[in-house]
């Protein structure tokens, strides 16, 4: 097949996260398998128009909301030219079906109800939800949907995608867990991997570590990635009180990301709404169980409530179960050791063979005329 894929972000971008990772590790895959991959997304500082990385072709046009139209004026071009176009609906639709009859395929990891509100949470965010909860449902009816995780699905459903459109491809992993889990901190550390972005509230974090500064005096948090909320989440860490214990690392390659989630005790997501979380198997992987909120969605899949991690409820149970956590050192091994289990089950090959069945079947009868 000829599959273009159409994001508007890829993984070099400031703002890419385990959205991204997915696309290009499931085009990576696809292209092993003898299939032609073009990623399409939006140019960003330093950026090439045009480059090949592991055997996907990026084509990088427009910027953060003009990436949209470009994206459609590529597809219109190339018409003939391609398959099959994976949709990836990111809060906003690249709007394919309005220049395809056929061989569109709509990639959900998650709805955005709880973002619009928290990051535009004027009138831009009601347009928002808007274009997400009713417009997309119409415009890609009749159409394939990928998503990422079962409660992904019921959010689509209550949309009112049909659930038989609906075909949930789990995450992967780029790389197996290594033999022996790293070397955990001799000192008690958390760490929280992810975007800096509002809704991922961070300062949740901030809070678990000045609850429990005085009962485990030598507590430090590690945050590992970057974003553009990032000056604030200093800020607020000094706010809480709290700066001297927090680290932050930013952007790390993937190795000292493993490093540094190996060597926690416990990874915090707090995060208020995940497909699934990249980052809760990318911490198990190396050992380290997590702590999530069970409201957030698909998180109830990447975690098995007290087996690979703990789900709470709120604020208050969040920090309750990090302490009895940091206090049982059988715990965490325990959950560590069947987190590394459940990791090491998950592949980019196996997502890729689920997701290229779902590709093949929108493509092979595709019809390019609008």
């Amino acid at each position: 097949m000829r599959v273009a894929l159409l994001s508007w972000r890829d993984t070099t971008h400031p703002d890419g996260g385990g959205s991204e990772v997915f696309v290009e590790a499931v085009g990576r895959e696809l292209a092993r398998r003898g299939h032609e991959v073009t990623l399409l997304c939006a140019r960003h500082p330093g950026s090439a128009g045009r480059e090949e990385r592991d055997g996907v072709r990026l084509r990088r046009l427009g910027g953060r909301l003009t990436v949209y139209p470009w994206g459609l004026a590529w597809l219109l071009r190339h018409r003939r030219d391609v398959d099959v176009v994976v949709d990836v609906v990111n809060g906003l639709p690249f709007a394919s079906p309005l220049v395809r009859r056929r061989g569109v395929v709509a990639l959900v990891h998650h709805v955005h109800a709880a973002q619009w509100r928290i990051i535009y949470p004027g009138w831009g965010g009601r347009v928002g939800w808007f274009v997400e909860s009713r417009v997309v449902p119409r415009l890609y009816r009749s159409r394939p949907f990928l998503t990422v995780s079962d409660a992904s699905a019921r959010d689509l459903a209550a949309l009112g995608v049909p659930p038989t459109s609906i075909t949930v491809v789990r995450n992967g992993l780029s790389s197996a867990p290594p033999e022996q889990p790293p070397a955990k901190s001799p000192t008690p550390r958390v760490a929280v991997l992810s975007r800096l972005v509002p809704h991922k509230q961070i300062e949740h974090a901030f809070t678990v570590v000045r609850r429990l500064a005085d009962e485990v005096p030598d507590l430090h948090l590690d945050v590992v990635g970057d974003g553009w909320w990032r000056d604030e989440l200093v800020a607020a860490a000094g706010a809480a009180g709290v700066g001297d214990r927090v680290t932050f690392h930013g952007h790390v390659s993937d190795a000292r990301r493993d490093e540094l989630v190996g060597r926690a005790w416990v990874m915090l997501m707090p995060s208020v709404k995940e497909g699934w979380c990249l980052a809760i198997t990318e911490s198990g992987a190396q050992g380290t169980p997590s702590v999530a909120y069970a409201g957030a969605g698909g998180v109830t899949e990447s975690i098995h409530d007290g087996t690979t991690g703990r789900l709470v409820e709120d604020l208050d149970e969040m920090v309750a179960v990090t302490r009895d956590l940091l206090a049982d050192a059988d715990a965490r091994r325990r959950m560590g050791a069947a987190a590394r289990e459940m990791a090491a089950s998950l592949t980019w090959e196996a997502c890729a063979v689920r997701a290229e069945q779902v590709l093949l079947a929108a493509g092979g009868a595709a019809d390019q005329s609008p």
